[in-house]
């Protein structure tokens, strides 16, 4: 490692580039912009991962200057595959697929009660022998661990408790033991105590619990977090600067980027939408475009809306610049959150750039959540629920009229907060109040 006077600091993720989605962005922008505040990131990541979305572009956002340590890593997904019969297994279908088989159940069950808090666990003991080793000799004194995968908090955890003066923030992008999927692993009794129990031993041995959400922040402080901060995800500026200039998008296009899976499926709006077209409430303008994972269950469920089915276009996942490019060809930007406990808190980094796209942005999900907060505050949008049907016809038809008369581009309120250069600049006052 180079000698430096910069302050070092290592940061502990799974997801790295040429890992794709929207778990990497999070470390990946902060690593950009954290040497223009006299920081020197220094990346541990996994050697193999096994992840199924690549996203090489994301690699240019790597500063020279940031070093990358790669470390071997063993996952047992192979079990995974071979149980549920599949030879690829993308992000959130281990849940997925209606009504499932012996083995299938089999594995599910394996992930929520041997695999503890998740599949990475066995990266957990070789990282923390690596690290500790050097640790001294290039002077690292702050670490930071961000999950999920939660495993990599252990990671944290366990060089804590070997070296108890570093300075150590744990970064939850999701919840933990209020992550909305752990209910549907079929836990035992004494699985879902070790989760609790090796989570009160994150947050409370971590100098600071990090998080996205002041929802989220309430949720850790109740759980006996002693010292939690937010910094929320957000948008990249510079993402946005080097895309072409056009005009109104060629149709009225709704399209939601991500992933979306049944448990985030909101059949009540396709009603709505199945009824609007099928009184030719858009003209035969409509599109309804889906780039990324596209669960086969959420697939199939449009077999139910025999006007609407043929207006759905499908697309597999993008390079993040290629996204950039999609949010311009969009008359509105489909948002949606999982009807769960935890809901309320969710910001996802994708909401932060359909802010940075000023596009409006349709969002279904919870009234009285942080996101509701914010789209209000920047007048970027609405969110709907199933109780709000009539309110959301008259928002689509408004939307379908500004789309007519050219006028696509929102202007949002003030949104320079949620860029991530502002927002590593809240990280490096964190930093600096730790030492």
């Amino acid at each position: 490692m180079s000698e430096t006077s910069a302050k070092k600091v290592l940061i502990i993720t799974y997801y790295w580039p040429p890992s794709g989605g929207g778990g990497v962005q999070r470390w990946l922008k902060f690593a950009k912009y954290l040497p223009q505040y006299g920081w020197e990131p220094i990346i541990f990541t996994p050697e193999n991962p096994d992840f199924d979305l690549k996203d090489s572009s994301l690699l240019e956002d790597i500063p020279k200057e940031v070093e990358v340590l790669k470390f071997p890593i063993w996952e047992p997904y192979s079990i995974f595959k071979k149980l549920s019969g599949r030879k690829e297994l993308k992000q959130g279908q281990v849940l997925e697929g209606g009504k499932k088989g012996l083995l299938s159940s089999l594995a599910i069950w394996l992930r929520g009660n041997l695999f503890i808090p998740d599949p990475r666990l066995f990266w957990v003991k070789p990282s923390v022998n690596y690290i500790s080793s050097i640790l001294a000799s290039n002077q690292i004194e702050t670490i930071i661990t961000t999950g999920p995968p939660h495993s990599m908090h252990l990671i944290g955890l366990k060089l804590k408790m070997r070296q108890p003066a570093l300075t150590w923030i744990a970064d939850f992008r999701d919840p933990w033991t209020k992550w909305d999927i752990l209910s549907q692993f079929k836990m035992s009794k004494w699985a879902w105590a070790r989760h609790q129990q090796l989570e009160q031993n994150v947050i409370r041995s971590a100098d600071c619990v990090l998080t996205v959400s002041n929802s989220w922040k309430k949720d850790f402080e109740k759980l006996g977090a002693k010292r939690t901060r937010v910094i929320t995800n957000g948008f990249d500026a510079a993402d946005f600067k080097t895309k072409k200039k056009v005009g109104r998008p060629a149709q009225f296009v709704i399209s939601h980027i991500g992933m979306l899976n049944v448990y985030r499926n909101p059949e009540w709006l396709w009603s709505v939408l199945e009824a609007m077209v099928s009184e030719g409430a858009f003209n035969n303008d409509l599109k309804i475009e889906f780039i990324g994972i596209l669960s086969d269950d959420v697939l199939k469920s449009f077999e139910n809306y025999p006007n609407l089915k043929p207006l759905i276009q499908k697309e597999n996942y993008l390079p993040h610049d290629k996204v950039i490019e999609k949010y311009d060809q969009s008359a509105l930007l489909l948002l949606l959150q999982n009807d769960s406990e935890n809901a309320k808190g969710h910001l996802p980094g994708k909401f932060f750039e359909y802010l940075g796209a000023r596009r409006t942005i349709l969002c279904v999900g919870n009234r009285d959540s942080d996101l509701s907060q914010i789209l209000k505050a920047t007048e970027a949008g609405e969110v709907f629920d199933s109780k709000s049907s009539a309110e959301l016809k008259v928002f689509l038809i408004e939307a379908y009229q500004q789309w007519q008369a050219g006028n696509s581009q929102k202007d949002s309120g003030n949104i320079s907060r949620f860029e991530r250069k502002s927002l590593t600049g809240d990280l490096d006052q964190l930093l600096k109040s730790l030492r």
